[in-house]
C-alpha cells in the first residue's frame, strides 16, 4: 500500500512527497521489485525517481520532521498504533492504512491520542470510499430500494504467503489473518451500510495458510429485524486465484449488484441500471480516500464525511466477536464501548 498511496501523492496538486522512511535499503534507493499484492497496475519493476525525497531508515526521524504536515502510515498492522500516536503527538496529521489496530487495546489507546490532538486522523478503510460501494451505500441511505431484506459480501484473495516481509501477513500475532486484513472491509461495509450488529455467528478456517490465523471465515451478522447479513471472506485460495470484491444488496424495490459482470441496480418492474460511478481522476477508493483527506486538511475540516474513528473501533469490536465466535463454535454478542 506504501508504494499505491505515493504514487496517488505524487500526481495529486495538493500533494508535495518531502521524505519517505523504510528498514529496506533497497526501497529507500527506488528499487521496489520486491513489492507484491493486489495494490493497483503500476510496474514496481521501474525503478522509482526519488530525487528530491528525503529517506529515512528511522520512521521517527521522519515523523519528527518539521516540514511535514502528514504522515501516511503503510506500515505492518502489529506496529499501528505506536507510530500513529507517535505521530500525533508531534503535532502531524495522519492517514493510517487499515486496519485502525491489531486489537481493540490499541485502537482505544489511538482514539484517546486522536482526541488529544489538534491535527486530523483518517483510517485508510478504502471500501468505504470506493465509488461503487459509495453509490450503493447513497442509494440504500436514499430509501430508493425499500427496505433491505438481504445483504452479501463477499472478498476472496489469493494466498500472499511468502509474498511480504519476513512473512508478517502469516504470522497471525502480527497481522491477525485473513479475518482482520481483508475480511475486516466487508464487516466494516456492513456496519458502514446497516448498523452495527447485535451478534455474530462465525464459522473459521484456520491455521490454512497463516500460522494459526483464521485463513477463511463465513459469518452470519444478527439485527433487531428480520434481514438476512452475510459475509465471506479470506486469503485460502491458491496464488494463482483471481481476486474477488463482491456483494448483493436486496430491497423491496430492487437490487444492487456488484459482481464480475460489473455494478448493476435492478428494480423490481424490470429496469436495469449500470451506472460508472467514479469521477475523473479518482477510479480508486484509494484515489477518493487521499483526495478526500487532503482537502479536509486544505480546508482545515475533520474528516467525519465518510467514517469516524469511533466507527473503526467498534468494526475491530465487531471482528474480535468473530474470531470469538469461530473459536468457540457459538453465537457472540458484539462488545461496544
Amino acid at each position: 500500500m506504501g508504494s499505491t498511496h505515493f504514487r496517488i501523492y505524487n500526481n495529486h496538486p495538493l500533494a508535495e512527497i518531502k521524505a519517505i522512511a523504510d528498514i529496506d535499503e533497497a526501497k529507500l534507493r527506488g528499487d521496489w521489485s520486491k513489492i507484491t499484492g493486489n495494490i493497483g497496475d503500476a510496474d514496481n519493476n521501474v525503478p522509482v525517481d526519488l530525487s528530491g525525497i528525503k529517506t529515512y531508515s528511522d520512521a521517527y526521524e521522519l515523523i519528527n520532521n518539521p516540514d511535514i504536515d502528514l504522515v501516511d502510515i503503510c506500515l505492518p498492522t502489529y506496529l499501528h498504533a505506536e507510530y500513529t500516536i507517535a505521530a500525533l503527538r508531534a503535532g502531524r496529521h495522519v492517514l493510517c492504512e487499515k486496519p485502525i489496530a491489531r486489537n481493540v487495546k490499541q485502537a482505544r489507546d489511538i482514539l484517546t491520542a486522536s482526541k488529544k490532538s489538534k491535527k486530523f486522523l483518517m483510517i485508510g478503510m478504502c471500501i468505504r470510499f470506493w465509488p461503487e460501494y459509495q453509490h450503493a451505500y447513497q442509494l440504500v441511505k436514499s430509501g430508493k430500494l425499500g427496505k433491505i431484506k438481504t445483504a452479501t459480501f463477499k472478498r476472496v484473495a489469493p494466498s500472499t504467503a511468502g509474498n511480504s516481509w519476513e512473512d508478517w501477513f502469516m504470522k497471525n500475532k502480527l497481522s491477525g489473518s485473513a479475518l482482520t486484513d481483508l475480511h475486516l472491509h466487508d464487516t466494516d461495509a456492513i456496519h458502514y451500510f446497516i448498523g452495527k450488529p447485535k451478534k455474530v455467528r462465525s464459522f473459521g478456517l484456520k491455521g490454512f495458510r497463516s500460522d494459526s490465523g483464521i485463513d477463511h471465515v463465513f459469518t452470519n451478522y444478527e439485527f433487531d429485524n428480520d434481514m438476512l447479513v452475510f459475509a465471506e471472506g479470506g486469503w485460502a485460495a491458491a496464488g494463482a486465484t483471481p481476486f474477488e470484491m463482491s456483494f448483493m444488496v436486496v430491497g423491496e424495490k430492487g437490487t444492487i449488484r456488484l459482481s464480475e459482470s460489473g455494478y448493476k441496480i435492478i428494480y423490481e418492474d424490470g429496469t436495469t441500471e449500470s451506472p460508472s460511478p467514479a469521477k475523473p481522476g479518482l477510479p480508486t477508493g484509494w484515489h477518493v480516500e487521499i483526495d478526500y483527506f487532503l482537502r479536509c486538511i486544505k480546508e482545515n475540516k475533520k474528516p467525519d464525511e465518510y467514517l469516524t474513528i469511533n466507527q473503526m473501533v467498534d468494526s475491530l469490536a465487531i471482528i474480535e466477536a468473530e474470531k470469538k465466535s469461530v473459536n468457540k463454535n457459538k453465537t457472540i454478542k458484539v462488545k461496544y464501548k
